[in-house]
């Protein structure tokens, strides 16, 4: 059977994957840790889903206009003008099936065969097989450990060519939890706006920062509103994963042509998530306090209990929900991992052998193009977070 070039271009999503073969083990009634999804564990607040269920009650259960609601597109550019500093109109806003589904049709409705995207790596496993399924061409940029993962506009600008058509800038970041500071991603917009090129900012993480952090969106800065498009997500601030709703903030013409897409693919996210949504924006935000106060209990603890493995080293995150250890150098008694190693580590084999043998899911850096390194969500209670750390050490031992 002969599939479309397009779709050959691409693999499946590795967490996905993780998520998949994970839940396949505790089917057969393994005690699986798992540090995969990268969902919260919270459940959604309350006054969110009585708003759905009013919904329902409601009836609103019917086609909405393709790009969402009026009300909610309202709603999203008031929130996030009040949050993140923005002014957006409700015509410059399309509400999409999750944050994932707004890059996917920013990207398509801007990159042509050929266009290159400069991808900050480690990225997120789906930029790329974004990028290329609309015939793009991923340029990655590497960023470094000993720095903290930090992209600098000089990096960006060495990766620019006459094709360059985009850069991608995840910030928090996923898997590294790296933070671009302020000043910096001022410098990368201002790059993009004078060289013509798009900057994407995806901001899903954008309120989950330690240390007193404010959120910050480069689409604040003075003048940048025809450089800059947001792609933001209810998903992981209102603990929203399964509602599917995200959005896009861009100039006028772009949201328009992301309706025109949206409109022959998805048309409008589900009738009922969006009125849950409109509560989401418009309630209050005392839930993201919280789960921020136990995301950074947490990460403490990973940090404490990751270094203590010989051969490890481990950035703390400066927001996100994610470790992300470099073990390539770390010592193991597992016979497979030592039979592919070659001297360093294969992740890749790693991962594949923790769940096996240890009965802990975390993702490979392969996905992430970063092999040596893993990806642990901490989105887990502190009891499985014991646990893994348990497992892991144990895993991690030369005998």
């Amino acid at each position: 059977m002969q599939l479309s070039e397009r779709i050959e271009r691409i693999t499946e999503s590795p967490t996905l994957a993780v998520m998949v073969e994970a839940e396949r083990y505790k089917a057969r009634g393994l005690d699986v840790v798992d540090f995969g999804p990268g969902e919260p564990d919270f459940p959604t607040p309350d006054h969110i889903k009585r708003a759905a269920i009013r919904a329902l009650e409601q009836n609103f259960t019917k086609y909405t206009p393709a790009g969402g609601i009026a009300p909610l597109r309202q709603a999203v550019c008031d929130w996030h003008s009040a949050q993140l500093g923005t002014a957006y109109q409700p015509s410059e806003c399309v509400i999409s099936v999750g944050g994932k589904h707004a890059i996917f049709n920013t990207v398509n409705v801007l990159v042509n065969s050929g266009d290159e995207v400069v991808i900050p790596v480690p990225c997120w496993v789906s930029f790329p097989d974004i990028v290329k399924y609309a015939g793009g061409k991923p340029v990655f940029v590497p960023t470094h450990e000993h720095d903290g993962f930090c992209l600098y506009a000089r990096a960006v600008e060495a990766a620019f060519t006459p094709k360059t058509r985009m850069v991608i800038v995840n910030s928090p970041s996923n898997p590294t939890g790296a933070v671009l500071p302020a000043e910096e991603f001022a410098r990368i917009v201002e790059l993009c706006r004078r060289r013509g090129v798009w900057l994407l900012t995806d901001e899903c993480y954008s309120h989950f920062l330690y240390g007193g952090q404010r959120p910050f969106s480069a689409a604040s800065l003075p003048g940048v509103k025809e450089t800059v498009i947001v792609c933001g997500s209810l998903s992981k601030t209102f603990a929203m994963t399964g509602w599917r709703l995200g959005f896009a903030l861009a100039p006028e013409p772009i949201a328009k042509a992301m309706v025109k897409l949206q409109s022959q693919s998805t048309s409008n996210p589900t009738s009922i998530a969006q009125h849950a949504g409109l509560e989401a924006v418009r309630g209050p935000m005392d839930s993201v306090v919280n789960m921020l106060a136990e995301y950074e209990r947490r990460r403490e603890r990973v940090l404490a209990g990751l270094r203590q493995i010989a051969g490890l080293t481990c950035n703390a995150p400066a927001g996100a929900f994610y470790a992300f250890p470099n073990v390539a150098a770390c010592s193991t008694h597992d016979r497979e991992c030592l039979a592919a190693s070659n001297g360093r580590l294969d992740t890749a084999v790693v991962a594949r052998r923790l769940l096996e043998a240890a009965h802990v899911a975390v993702v490979p850096g392969e996905g992430f193009g970063a092999p040596g390194y893993l990806r642990l969500s901490y989105a887990t209670s502190m009891e499985r977070i014991e646990e893994g750390l348990r497992r892991l050490a144990e895993f991690f031992s030369p005998d």
